[in-house]
């Protein structure tokens, strides 16, 4: 029993488990942040089209404006945003729909650079927190004056759980930060075609 790990006292005592902790929180906290943002962008690209083309082909330009106010998808914000300037010339109203994706764009991959740094710096955190449990261990078996691996044992086993820690925190970290970029891509295909499909219903010359 008293080789144990007591990962309580371990806590306790490492800087290092304490700042990967927080790092997770703050991982988990933007993962669940940014499904909910997601889960409202999305929407359906295709139906959103067709609704608001059958209300333009019914002389509904305004309703349709109102419609795609209430819809929280990143496409209705960018046909919204065409439609209240469909006075324009094609030239200005192109320039103007690229700014709003770009803008929808800056939306979609808030806090995403948060969850790729936490995915590729916690395993140095968790690295470099090894290396000086490992240290402190060997300083350990120098101040025991002998007794061989068995005074270390323990020391290194519970400096690796460091190197554990970092990877459990980075490996959800990428995979999320991968998963949302993938989304943010498909996304950004959506208002592409969704903008250049608006200047054809609307025959802006």
């Amino acid at each position: 029993m008293g080789n144990e790990i007591d990962y309580l006292v371990m806590f306790r005592d490492s800087f290092t488990l304490i700042i990967l902790l927080f790092c997770s929180i703050i991982s988990i906290s933007f993962m669940l942040e940014r499904w909910w943002y997601f889960r409202k962008a999305q929407g359906n690209a295709e139906e959103i089209m067709a609704h608001v083309n059958k209300l333009i082909e019914g002389g509904k330009g305004e309703q349709a404006v109102s419609w795609l106010q209430k819809h929280p998808s990143a496409v209705s914000q960018v046909l919204h945003y065409g439609l209240i300037h469909s006075g324009r010339s094609r030239r200005d109203l192109e320039e103007l729909l690229q700014t709003k994706r770009l803008e929808e764009r800056l939306k979609l991959e808030r806090f995403l650079g948060v969850l790729g740094t936490l995915g590729n710096i916690s395993p140095f955190i968790g690295l470099f927190g090894t290396v000086v449990g490992i240290i402190k261990a060997f300083q350990d078996l120098a101040l025991a004056g002998g007794g061989g691996p068995s005074v270390v044992a323990k020391g290194i086993a519970e400096a690796l759980v460091a190197t554990a820690a970092g990877l459990l925190v980075a490996i959800p970290a990428v995979i999320i930060y991968n998963y949302f970029m993938r989304r943010v891509k498909t996304i950004m295909v959506d208002l592409e075609v969704a903008s250049t499909r608006l200047l054809v219903m609307l025959g802006v010359k």
